[in-house]
């Protein structure tokens, strides 16, 4: 008996490690619910501006972090499981769950790095007058949680759209999400318009 228990706690272990996503990797974790409220209210809602002159080549990025590694490979490795990597920092092995659509992904060409707040969102909403500087920092930011390893058919169906007309299909992490979009913006100092401040306000409910 004393064997059977045992053999079914290994069985149990072995299919919640396949299984759940408590172990997967996420961005840096963004200010409480309480914050994110007070930082979208301080935000500036106007408005969006046009893609006039907008180009994603005015957002440099990936750039290089460390030796071969640039942006994009510290994303897949932070954001991965058991992910392994070559001389050229590209994954050799490794499996990525995405949390807008809660899949499991073990193919690294099926995988994106997601801007959570998209360049030409950003471009609409202030962006067109920075330095190229600051739009590669904002292209490249790790220290926030601006960049995040999906699959690549959730970030296509996103595009360049804010939280009023897309949001993750999994409803679980719309609180983060959009805890996540209002710090970025918030700390760029980047405008709203005013169906995206209520579709925010309507997904920290989900807090």
């Amino acid at each position: 008996m004393r064997r059977l228990s045992v053999l079914c706690l290994l069985v149990l272990t072995v299919v919640f490690s396949l299984t759940a996503p408590a172990a997967f990797a996420y961005p840096p974790t963004p200010p409480s619910e309480a914050t994110a409220r007070s930082q979208l209210s301080a935000l500036t809602v106007r408005a969006e501006g046009s893609t006039n002159g907008y180009s994603r080549d005015l957002f440099p990025h990936w750039s290089t972090v460390s030796g071969t590694c640039d942006t994009r490979d510290e994303v897949l490795k932070r954001d991965g499981t058991g992910v392994t990597v070559d001389s050229g920092c590209e994954p050799t092995a490794g499996r990525w769950y995405s949390v807008y659509d809660a899949v499991w992904v073990e193919d690294d060409s099926s995988v994106d790095i997601d801007h959570i707040v998209p360049l030409a969102e950003a471009w609409r909403s202030g962006a067109n007058t920075w330095t190229t500087s600051r739009r590669q920092q904002f292209a490249n930011d790790l220290t926030r949680a601006q960049l995040i390893a999906v699959t690549a058919s959730s970030n296509r169906s996103k595009g360049d759209r804010d939280p009023a007309s897309w949001k993750p299909t999994n409803t679980s992490v719309h609180c983060i999400y959009a805890r996540e979009w209002i710090w970025v913006k918030s700390y760029y100092g980047l405008s709203l318009q005013s169906s995206e401040k209520t579709a925010l306000t309507s997904m920290l409910n989900a807090c």
